[in-house]
């Protein structure tokens, strides 16, 4: 077998620019560059990150970020279509040209207990956590809680999805073993429509016309997961409302979830190294512009983003820890405005981590609406 690796940032980017040497067409020139030159200079700031599927976010985002911190030669972002959050991270360990990974934060427990690797967290770190994505758990309408899923068939999406890799994670921490179905979510939602199986799991960002097309005399719904502390040192909270899903969810009702953040991850280089290098001048110049993803037309979800935002689990790089403290003043301008906020709302409560990450989601979110107007 091959693998076929198609460059996302094509699809986004503008058309290469035509240069005096190619417009020769060819031609004898008297001071042509030497082909090893053209290879070392291409790839002295190139760097690739892998993505995920085309529908996704994913390819999204590391699109708009090659595109704010294109500088031609002196640093030129790649981004490379992937299988998604686990396959990621095989890539940054294994693959060459690979530099960069979108990920999920609970990917390191994922390869703790399903593949058994215990260290790869002091072989990579993050650099950012970006936006969450929830976890929707659709089921008939006889299944009520998680606990009804005991022994039952779920789908859990094709295999290299995000919830293939959530959905275990989830249900082995709360000791549930369910037979578990790595088919083709539209396949998934007939199976479960004609009642073959007991519910399917997705995880994506809400709302999504997968959930919101379904219609509510199917009967179908959406099971909680609540009050499951086992989940809190991984995942923030999340909800599903009526408004983000009508069908599914009655009226000025809302169903508690989990929400998992998204992980911009990096290997861990050795400092004297050129690939160190070059993830330090993507660092730096990710954070530089950062204000440029704050704007249209860029996607939205880049406003959810706290740039001090810690990732349960994970160790923050060197490289983000030092691009932070330079643009301090203005990247932790909403940190300092949410803790003044927490402050004088909460007084000397203490918030558990996962009722904090959603009061800072609304938040920026009332931010975000105050600035448009």
């Amino acid at each position: 077998m091959f693998r076929v690796i198609a460059l996302c940032a094509l699809l986004f980017l503008p058309a290469a620019v035509v240069t005096p040497a190619t417009a020769q067409q060819g031609k004898p020139a008297s001071n042509v560059e030497s082909e090893n030159s053209i290879r070392n200079r291409k790839n002295a700031w190139t760097v690739g990150i892998a993505s995920g599927q085309l529908e996704g976010l994913y390819p999204r985002f590391a699109a708009e970020i090659a595109r704010v911190l294109d500088d031609g030669d002196n640093l030129r972002v790649l981004p490379f279509l992937a299988y998604g959050a686990a396959s990621n991270v095989e890539d940054l360990l294994y693959l060459r040209g690979v530099d960069v990974a979108f990920t999920q934060s609970d990917v390191l427990e994922y390869y703790r207990t399903q593949l058994k690797v215990s260290n790869l967290q002091n072989r990579i770190s993050y650099l950012m956590r970006l936006y969450t994505t929830e976890v929707h758990i659709l089921a008939r309408k006889d299944i009520r809680s998680l606990e009804d899923l005991r022994g039952k068939k779920v789908s859990f999406g094709p295999p290299g999805n995000s919830a293939a890799l959530t959905g275990p994670v989830v249900l082995e921490r709360l000791n549930i073993p369910v037979e578990m179905l790595l088919i083709d979510h539209s396949a998934g939602l007939e199976q479960l429509r004609k009642g073959e199986i007991a519910a399917l799991v997705r995880v994506v960002g809400k709302p999504v016309d997968y959930f919101t097309k379904i219609p509510a005399e199917w009967g179908l719904h959406f099971v909680p997961i609540r009050g499951a502390k086992v989940l809190d040192d991984i995942y923030a909270f999340g909800e599903l409302t009526s408004t983000d899903y009508p069908s599914l969810v009655p009226k000025g009702e809302s169903v508690d979830t989990i929400a998992v953040p998204t992980v911009l991850a990096v290997f861990n280089w050795p400092r004297n190294s050129d690939r160190y290098a070059r993830l330090q001048k993507f660092t730096n110049t990710l954070f530089e512009k950062w204000d440029r993803f704050q704007q249209p037309p860029f996607h939205p979800k880049w406003r959810e983003v706290n740039l001090a935002a810690d990732v349960p689990g994970w160790t923050r790089s060197p490289l983000s820890e030092a691009a932070l403290k330079n643009v301090a003043p203005a990247a932790g301008g909403d940190q300092k405005a949410f803790d003044a906020f927490l402050a004088q709302s909460q007084g000397a409560r203490a918030l558990p981590a996962a009722e904090r990450e959603k009061l800072f989601r609304d938040f920026m979110s009332w931010r975000a609406q105050q600035n448009q107007r």
